[in-house]
């Protein structure tokens, strides 16, 4: 089955094709285009982003056929995503999904986002199957998983308000790093001195118990109000910045890393899928390996160019609901998970 993937949901326009069947998909073509626009005002500008997919996406299209040496014609189905995302920018794809649809006379899936990410890791790593702890930390989302197969999800834990790469975005402006902030700040943090400046680790404490309603949820604001604060009392910030970045980086690692932990022992799972945006941070990707290693679990993370929002994960979930082809789809800015249940 050759499988056409369109993601459009936030500032990315991408499409990808992805082969053969759902036990070994393989990525033929994955075609992503980036918005800068966006970094003149340190953050998405949704009218923009609808705007700038209009302008791109057939030629992004036509050169994942291209890219993967196949015409439309050869093409088994059409997977596009349905949501969650910023509204104007998802119906660019939905609609468009569904004009290729009409006009080849090929299926079209609608595909959750979110559960996408998890999908996408598959693809680097095909031993990133469940049963396993999935961690997806995006520029909006951040949600701690038990994934006992395909299509069933027990959420775990969330946060209560930034998601993680939000967090990392809002500090890097806090340290005059420019937008988007996350890799900014993992660059500064690196040279950064970790005792120079200890922040709080939020809603991670030693008396905490399974059951307990913060035992795995994450919070980034108090964390973001106190790196404002250190940025406030610095008599000089760009001698500051590394040691500022490296001081936040810690703290979120360090709280990940735990209640992924906790999981693990939990619901005694042997893996950890790591997804998501967040998921390009080498610093996080190292200290989670180690901890899950001197537990023996094992981590498995995607390639930075699947981490971040992309049309090949997309695909491959469209493989995975490969037979609800022909129910509507329909753009849908809040979407639920399909499959989650609260654990």
């Amino acid at each position: 089955m050759k499988v056409l993937g369109i993601e459009t949901s936030c500032d990315e326009t991408s499409a990808a094709v992805v082969t053969d069947n759902e036990a070994s998909a393989r990525v033929a073509s994955c075609v992503i285009l980036s918005q800068d626009v966006h970094a003149v005002y340190r953050g998405v500008v949704p009218e923009l982003a609808s705007r700038a997919h209009l302008a791109t996406i057939g030629p992004v299209v036509d050169h994942a056929l291209e890219d993967a040496g196949i015409v439309l014609g050869d093409v088994d189905l059409i997977a596009v995503t349905e949501g969650p995302g910023l509204i104007g920018a998802l119906l660019v794809g939905v609609s468009y999904a569904k004009g290729l649809g009409l006009g080849s006379g090929r299926p079209l899936v609608g595909v959750h986002h979110l559960e996408a990410h998890l999908f996408g890791t598959a693809l680097d790593d095909s031993s990133a199957v469940p049963p396993f702890i999935g961690l997806i930390v995006s520029g909006g989302h951040s949600l701690l998983l038990d994934v006992p197969r395909w299509g069933h999800y027990r959420l775990l834990g969330e946060t209560r308000d930034d998601a993680v790469g939000e967090a990392f975005d809002k500090v890097g402006a806090l340290l005059q790093l420019g937008y988007p902030g996350g890799p900014a700040l993992e660059r500064a943090a690196r040279n950064g001195d970790p005792a120079r400046h200890r922040f709080p680790r939020p809603m991670l404490n030693a008396r905490q118990r399974p059951g307990d309603p913060d035992y795995f949820d994450l919070s980034m604001s108090g964390l973001k109000t106190a790196v404002m604060h250190a940025v406030q009392a610095s008599s000089d910030l760009a001698a500051d910045r590394p040691h500022l970045a490296r001081g936040f980086q810690d703290a979120v690692i360090e709280v990940l890393v735990t209640k992924t932990q906790r999981a693990v022992e939990l619901c005694g799972r042997d893996r950890v899928v790591l997804a998501g945006g967040v998921a390009c941070n080498r610093a996080l990707r190292d200290a989670m390996a180690t901890a899950l290693g001197g537990r023996g679990a094992t981590l498995h993370a995607p390639s930075p160019r699947l981490s971040t929002d992309n049309a090949a994960m997309i695909a491959r979930a469209g493989l995975f609901h490969a037979a609800e082809a022909g129910r509507p789809v329909d753009a849908a800015a809040r979407l639920p998970f399909p499959g989650l249940v609260r654990a």
